[in-house]
């Protein structure tokens, strides 16, 4: 369950702001599991950038603050229809069920309206708080990837997870249902 007074809703170009906001103020908490990022990542500019870079967003937001995201990127359609699957949250809102509600939102979208077979996630080998995370939202492990990232000065370990979202055949495949602006 999310925390009282939070909402997740789809990002917006203009959220660029409130996010680099969120990011800068977040910068050290996140420092651990994320990679080096150039002092343009946490402006305006930046995120502005990003948000027009084909990912799907969410964002987990306390008024009009950004406490918390997720993102399905490198999406796939075709026979594979798969994305891969990010997410942080605020340093002040852990532990209140953010993260999880994040990833489940994701993972509902990329079934309903992305029509996404899997997602896959990867955490650091030590970063047991987000492999809970992604346990509750059922994923299941599939692997360790070594040297998968390089994070925080080093090339680090991660363990490897996907969600299968069901089993349809793919748009196209006959007896399948088609998915909105689908491309197969």
């Amino acid at each position: 369950m999310i925390a009282e007074g939070l909402r997740i809703r789809p990002a917006d170009p203009a959220d660029a702001a409130a996010l680099a906001a969120a990011l800068l103020r977040n910068r050290e908490h996140m420092k651990p599991w994320e990679p080096y990022r150039p002092e343009r990542y946490y402006t305006p500019e930046g995120q502005a950038e990003r948000l027009a870079d084909g990912g799907v967003r969410w964002f987990a937001v306390d008024g009009d603050a950004i406490v918390g995201a997720a993102i399905l990127s490198g999406i796939v359609l075709g026979p594979f229809r798969s994305g891969s699957l990010g997410y942080w949250v605020d340093g002040e809102h852990t532990g209140r069920g953010v993260a999880t509600a994040l990833v489940e939102e994701a993972c509902r979208a990329a079934r309903d309206e992305l029509g996404l077979h899997r997602i896959e996630a990867c955490t650091v080998l030590d970063h047991v708080v987000s492999q809970r995370v992604l346990a509750k939202g059922g994923f299941t492990p599939i692997g360790t990837a070594p040297r998968y990232l390089h994070i925080a000065g080093e090339w680090r370990d991660h363990h490897l997870f996907q969600r299968l979202l069901h089993d349809d055949p793919p748009p196209g495949f006959p007896g399948s249902v088609p998915v909105n602006g689908d491309r197969a």
